[in-house]
This record gives C-alpha cells, sequence and structure tokens, in this order.
C-alpha cells in the first residue's frame, strides 16, 4: 500500500486547522435535490450570521442564513456547526459557499449544480471501475478455471467476476456467514444494480454511451455466477486468495474469523444466493446473450431458488433464517414473479414480504431475528425498504400493498426520526443496535458484535438508505416535481450521498479521482488496486470504542488502515443504485 504525505496532511489539517471550515459535496449537486453545506467555527457565531453562494465570475447568486448551532461533543469536542442550505439555487454551475467571521471571508471547495448531476458526472465511472476490477489478468484466468474446492481435489471453472475490494483480489458473493447477522451482498449486488440501472434509466445512460456498456457489464457478471453455480444447484460463495501473490493459492470456500477457511461454501439466500437469482432472473428479461443464453439465465435462477426452497438452513450457519435471508429471498422471488408471471413464486414473494413485515418493531427498526435484535447492517441497510418497493412493483393486491406500504412508511418514519433526533450537522444517518443486552442508537456501527473483528466505513450503508429513502418515499411520501419525494427524504438522501462526496468531518471525497480530497492510491496482487470511480469504506466510530460512538478516519493503522481507506464493491453498487433512483424515468 502506499500513501502520499499530502493525503496523511489533509487527514491532520482537516480536522484541526483553525476556523471555520466549510465542508461540502465536492462533486456535484443536483438541481432538482437538496443542497447544503456544513460550518464549523471554534466560538459561537452572532445571531443570524449569512452565507453567500459565489459563481465562477465571482457574483453573489444567493445570500442566505447559517442554521445554528449544533454541537456534536464526540466528534469536535468545543466545536459550533452550523448549516448552509442552499436547495433553492437551481441554475447550472459552478459555485463555492462564502462565509465571512471577524472579517475573514472563508471560501469552500468548488462544486457544480446541474440536472442529474450525480448521474451524468459519476454514472461512467462507476461502470468504469468495476470494468477495471475484472479478475481477468491471463494469470487469474488461468488459475481460476482449474480451482480447487477447500478439502478436496475436485476442481472447478469459476473465472471472471470482480476482485472484491482495492486490496484483496478475492471474489466474494457475500462473506461473514458464520456471524449470521451481517452478511453483505457482493457481486450479485453488482449486477442487479447494473440491470436495475439498464432498465430504470435507459435515456440516461444513452446520452452517456453508457447503456451498452452497462450491459455489458452486468451480463459478465451474470456469466460469472453461471459459473459459480454448482451442478447441485447450489452456489460457490467465495473465491479466496489467501492474500497470497501465487494463484495456485486461490481456493473456493468458506471463510470464518481471520482468514480461517473451511468446505462451507454453500450460498444461502443470506449468502449471495438470493441476489444472485434475483439478478439472474432479471437479466434474463433483456434478452441478450452473454458466454450463456438469456434463456439459461433464467432456468438458473429456477434451479437454484428451488434447491434454496429445500437446503437454506442446511447452509445458514446457526440453522435458522433471519431477515437476511428474508430480503434477499424476497428479491430472488420477486424477479422470478416478473419473469415468469408464475403465482408459485408470487406466493414465494407474499410469504416473504409478510416475514419482513412481521420483523417490524413498534419503533419502526426491524428485528433481525425471533428475539428481539435489532436489524442494523454496515453496507445494506436499505435493502429491506428496497426489497418491499420492488415487490411492490409486481403486487397488485390491494391487501398486500395496504401492509407493505405501512411498513415502509415506518421503517422510513423511523429513518428520518432517529437521525433528527439529536444534534447532526451533517445529517448522518443514525441507527439502532443491542450491545451487550442494550438497546441503544448510535451513528456508526458497534464494533463490538458477532463477527469478533469486523468493523469498517459505512458508506455502502449510507448508499442503500438513500435508496429506500427515494424508491420507498415514491410509493409512501409521492410529491410532484424534484425528486418526486417529501422534502425531508430528498434531504435525508441527499446529505448520504453528499457525506461520501465529501461533505464530512474530514472534508474526505472516497470517491476515488473526485473533488478535492481523496483517500490515499492502494495496490493489490496482479495488477488491480484503487481505480477511478471506486468508493472507499470511510469514516467509523472510534478505533476503540466497542459501541462505536466518536469519530475516526486513519490513513495509516499498522495493516488496519483497510477499514477506512479500501475500495469495495458494494459502495459504488449501491451509490449507482441511489443514483439511479434519483435519475428514474418517469
Amino acid at each position: 500500500m502506499r500513501y502520499t504525505l499530502s493525503c496523511v496532511l489533509i487527514f491532520i489539517t482537516c480536522f484541526c486547522e483553525a476556523s471555520p471550515i466549510i465542508y461540502v459535496n465536492q462533486v456535484a449537486f443536483d438541481s432538482q435535490g437538496a443542497k447544503m453545506a456544513v460550518i464549523r467555527n471554534d466560538t459561537k457565531l452572532p445571531g443570524a450570521t449569512n452565507f453567500l453562494l459565489i459563481d465562477e465570475a465571482g457574483k453573489t447568486v444567493f445570500t442566505g442564513v447559517l442554521k445554528g448551532p449544533l454541537r456534536i461533543e464526540q466528534w469536535a469536542k468545543g466545536a459550533f456547526f452550523y448549516q448552509a442550505d442552499f436547495s433553492v439555487v437551481a441554475k447550472a454551475g459552478k459555485y463555492k459557499v462564502s462565509v465571512k467571521i471577524n472579517g475573514k471571508q472563508s471560501l469552500s471547495d468548488e462544486f457544480s449544480i446541474s440536472d442529474n448531476a450525480l448521474a451524468i458526472t459519476t454514472l461512467p465511472s462507476i461502470i468504469g471501475y468495476y470494468n477495471n476490477q475484472r479478475a481477468n489478468t491471463p494469470t487469474e484466468l488461468a488459475a481460476d478455471k482449474q480451482l480447487l474446492l477447500y478439502g478436496s481435489d475436485k476442481t472447478v471453472d469459476i473465472h471472471g467476476g470482480w476482485c472484491d475490494a482495492s486490496g484483496d483480489v478475492s471474489k466474494y458473493f457475500s462473506h461473514l456467514a458464520y456471524a449470521n447477522y451481517m452478511s453483505p451482498q457482493q457481486i450479485p449486488l453488482v449486477t442487479w444494480s447494473m440491470i436495475n440501472a439498464v432498465q430504470s434509466i435507459p435515456a440516461t445512460l444513452n446520452k452517456l454511451n453508457m447503456y451498452d456498456k452497462t450491459v455489458d457489464e452486468a451480463i459478465y457478471g451474470a456469466d460469472y455466477m453461471m459459473r459459480a453455480l454448482s451442478k447441485d444447484d447450489y452456489f460457490y460463495m467465495i473465491v479466496f486468495s489467501y492474500f497470497n501473490k501465487d494463484p495456485k493459492a486461490r481456493r473456493v470456500v468458506g471463510l470464518r474469523a481471520n482468514s480461517v477457511t473451511t468446505n462451507e461454501y454453500q450460498c444461502a439466500f443470506r449468502e449471495g444466493g438470493g441476489m444472485a437469482i434475483a439478478a439472474l432472473a432479471r437479466i434474463s428479461q433483456l434478452k441478450k446473450d452473454g458466454d450463456f443464453k438469456s434463456a439459461e439465465y433464467l432456468d438458473a435462477a429456477k434451479r437454484a431458488f428451488a434447491h434454496l426452497l429445500i437446503h437454506n438452513t442446511e447452509y445458514d450457519d446457526d440453522g435458522k433464517e433471519n431477515i437476511i435471508d428474508d430480503y434477499c429471498a424476497l428479491m430472488a422471488a420477486t424477479e422470478l414473479w416478473i419473469a415468469t408471471d408464475s403465482s408459485f413464486y408470487q406466493n414465494e414473494a407474499r410469504k416473504r414480504a409478510h416475514n419482513i413485515e412481521n420483523r417490524m418493531s413498534t419503533e419502526g427498526y426491524f428485528y433481525a431475528n425471533d428475539n428481539g435484535r435489532p436489524y442494523w447492517h454496515a453496507s445494506d441497510a436499505g435493502m429491506p425498504v428496497v426489497a418491499l418497493s420492488r415487490y411492490l412493483s409486481k403486487e397488485k393486491n390491494g391487501a398486500n400493498r395496504a401492509v407493505a406500504l405501512n411498513t415502509i412508511k415506518k421503517a422510513l418514519d423511523y429513518n428520518l426520526r432517529v437521525t433528527a433526533e439529536v444534534s447532526n450537522p451533517f445529517g448522518y444517518a443514525r441507527q439502532t443496535f443491542r450491545l451487550k443486552d442494550k438497546v441503544q442508537d448510535g451513528f456508526f456501527i458497534p464494533h463490538e458484535n458477532e463477527t469478533g473483528w469486523w468493523w469498517q466505513g459505512e458508506n455502502a450503508r449510507l448508499g442503500s438508505l438513500a435508496t429506500a429513502a427515494i424508491v420507498g418515499g415514491r410509493l409512501v411520501y409521492p410529491e410532484k416535481g424534484g425528486w418526486r419525494v417529501k422534502k425531508e427524504l430528498v434531504a435525508y438522501a441527499s446529505n448520504q450521498l453528499s457525506w461520501i462526496l465529501g461533505c464530512n468531518p474530514y472534508s474526505i471525497c472516497f470517491m476515488y479521482q473526485f473533488g478535492k480530497n481523496n483517500v490515499p492510491y492502494m495496490s493489490s496482487n496482479f495488477g488491480h488496486g484503487s481505480g477511478k470511480g471506486g468508493i472507499s469504506n470511510g469514516i467509523t466510530g472510534g478505533k476503540d470504542n466497542a459501541d462505536g460512538s466518536g469519530i475516526d478516519y486513519k490513513t495509516e493503522d499498522n495493516g488496519n488502515e483497510w477499514r477506512w481507506t479500501e475500495q469495495w464493491l458494494p459502495h459504488a453498487a449501491w451509490f449507482l443504485q441511489a443514483i439511479t433512483a434519483i435519475s428514474e424515468e418517469k
């Protein structure tokens, strides 16, 4: 891994330099969306302090009053934060926010405002990032065509797919399966997200000359999943590199803590199987062939679904289904229902939707299991709402729709409430979790959790919640104009994406080669590493805090800096879903 001195200095100075400091999305705001900067000052400002929005020519185009002060002592002791809302400004252009304090003018980093800005500015690079993450070097292709199954002398051909992260060339349907409640969706989520974009925003993709490229990349992902489908109709979960430069070290494995590998490599619904089925069923509707025929994608999805209906709890590490099985199986059943119009998949989708609905707490968060564990997730927190919303695109029964819509409404109301009930200048999405039998709310996931070791920045979680706010909000809080959802949800979604793009306490734009300040470059085996358009893990709670309180971002930490700086497939996938939702064509 390589670090530049400038990047380290950025980290040191952004959070420590003399006030005021202006934090802002360093990339772009959509003309129709919410727009906010945050100002930090070490002393309380006089009442009715103004801020200015200045265009490229130096002309003031808007004057507003700062909202605040807001305090967040566990992040910045003694500091005062103020919000500068300029959502009413819609004219395309390049701008900076200006504040004058004690006679001194301070300017933000430059950003742009334009129609559909986030998609137009970032989408080509996101698809390009995945293209560059392909595990298609001659070395990888040769090794992955003859992969040993862990604990066996049997080999399988699972070439293709995307390298998981800028520091890890392994390939995952999911991981953390042994922890039961934290499994993220990885390669299958990426594939589904691309197909979703192709079907939801074809005009935008064509305008960017990205339609065919996005289809090609999605088919590449589908072809990998087809090879990963065993002859027994379960998916192989992980191709693990052991972080070894020798390609012959690669194995098909199940994975536990500290890179301990097993032969438990069969995917349950929650371990990538459900989303793989969903992606294959959905891509079959494009009627385009890759290395496999379009009809083969659908047939594979049917066979894998039938297999998991029988064997799913055998593959779940604790032998019990939980909410992750439910929302992944709901996505699978819904896409098969859409693709086939079969009452069989209709019934399976309704069953899973009801399971999710029955997991709703009186407070508005979901229960992960039958024992009151709150559902929280470092990357897929918005998935229950997204899955229910996708289900409702097919469900026409009034009674079933009413229950699902009420569940979505409760979840979104909770997200807004828990985020707003404390001083929160950046509008960072908060969450509910249980630690040592105490249910509590916090900004970041608890570092003490079922994995025993895993926690990292949560940029995928933010993208998933932004997506949920838009797609779910259009169903339960629709409005005309703008993003076609009520303004509180627009602001909530915008704040999460702006945090990723630089409006955070470290002024780091986590989308690589965008904005002013980026994370350091990270290299990996076989020539892979950080790529333009990839998104790094991001900011966490304080390193030594079991409950995730405090705040941390490190570029060096004795080999553990990956928690903050490493790019990871789900981050860009959820960002892609969020900008697709924002840009969705009527």
